[in-house]
């Protein structure tokens, strides 16, 4: 059975929003996690364009090596022309990276030239940053093919959509994310890193509120023979209110299965490798259990963290090995957790 890589969706959605919007919250991003296949490395590249702070878009890039080497940057630079030469808006820049749209939920590039500051998974768990760390020269050029239809969080199960219309909608913001392939090369100072791997990749476009926003849990990869998962569920409120819990399994081939994770892995401890992130989904075809342990983990950092409330949840992004009954592969996980809930 073929795979229609649209997933239904137009093929417009891909563009970039080229003009200031009138909405000073609206946001346009594009990002994406990517895994090298040997589970060397991961890394976390990032664009957000803001309505209200239009001129200058904030960039992010985290590669985070399996030794405890994190490169971590975060800066806000000028945007690109987003308008290609066949007069698409199929290009999000600024400063020293770029995405382009080569062919919508197909084919895209991410490119990057410029120097970033290194620090380490240690110090991030800590919540430590260095004091003026020595920026590395850092280039990539990256080619990603799309494997896996989108998936659009509410689309799948008819509760999550209703959740979706309340508070846990304004914490995504509309968005759907897209399983691929990586292919590329990666410089870090005099250090040649030929690239081959997985990846997920996310477009939003709308308004985001993270007021309120109390933790999550969102895990997604894909195997070598072409299956592949994705979740991502909220922690109970504790007054009986359903939590949101979606995510789908799929077979490398037609269209995603609804899925809802039962047993899930919280983050409850700061460390820099080897949590333990197995959990069960739970499908119309029966339980799938997927092992996994992440082999390098960063702690989120974001500009004006400073005045955040102080419960507000400590946000970790770490890169895994997935085992789904004998096949292997390496994935992305997001979890965060206040700190009253994290005891080490």
């Amino acid at each position: 059975m073929s795979v229609d890589l649209t997933g239904g969706i137009d093929q417009s959605r891909e563009y970039v929003i080229a003009s200031k919007p009138e909405d000073p919250e609206v946001r346009d991003a594009v990002n994406v996690w990517i895994e090298s296949a040997d589970g060397a490395f991961g890394m976390r590249i990032g664009i957000e364009a803001l309505a209200k702070e239009w001129d200058a878009h904030d960039i992010w890039l985290d590669i985070a090596f399996a030794d405890g080497r994190v490169i971590s940057f975060r800066e806000s630079h000028a945007p690109h022309n987003s308008i290609d030469a066949d007069g698409l808006s199929s290009v999000r820049g600024a400063g020293p990276l770029r995405f382009c749209c080569v062919e919508p939920f197909k084919r895209w590039t991410v490119s990057f030239n410029g120097a970033a500051p290194e620090t380490t998974a240690e110090l991030l768990a800590q919540g430590e940053l260095k004091n003026s760390p020595e920026p590395v020269a850092v280039s990539f050029d990256i080619d990603m093919e799309m494997v896996a239809p989108p998936w659009v969080p509410g689309s799948l199960s008819a509760q999550a959509r209703e959740l979706l219309k309340g508070k846990e909608g304004g914490f995504m913001s509309p968005r759907y994310e897209q399983l691929f392939r990586a292919q590329g090369v990666l410089n870090v100072g005099d250090e040649r890193i030929g690239l081959s791997g997985n990846g997920l990749r996310i477009r939003r476009q709308g308004v985001r509120r993270l007021e309120g926003f109390y933790g999550h849990c969102w895990q997604s990869a894909v195997f070598p023979g072409g299956k592949a998962f994705g979740f991502n569920t909220y922690p109970d409120r504790g007054d009986g209110t359903p939590a949101y819990n979606e995510g789908f399994v799929f077979d490398g081939s037609g269209e995603l299965q609804p899925a809802r994770v039962v047993e899930i892995p919280w983050l409850d401890r700061l460390q820099a490798r080897g949590d333990d992130v197995s959990f069960v989904l739970e499908t119309a075809a029966g339980n799938v259990t997927v092992e996994g342990a992440t082999f390098i983990n960063t702690r989120s950092v974001n500009k004006g963290s400073a005045v955040l409330p102080p419960d507000f949840p400590i946000v970790q992004q770490a890169h895994a090995r997935y085992r789904w009954g004998d096949e292997e592969t390496v994935g992305m996980i997001e979890r965060s957790s206040p700190p009253s809930k994290i005891t080490s």
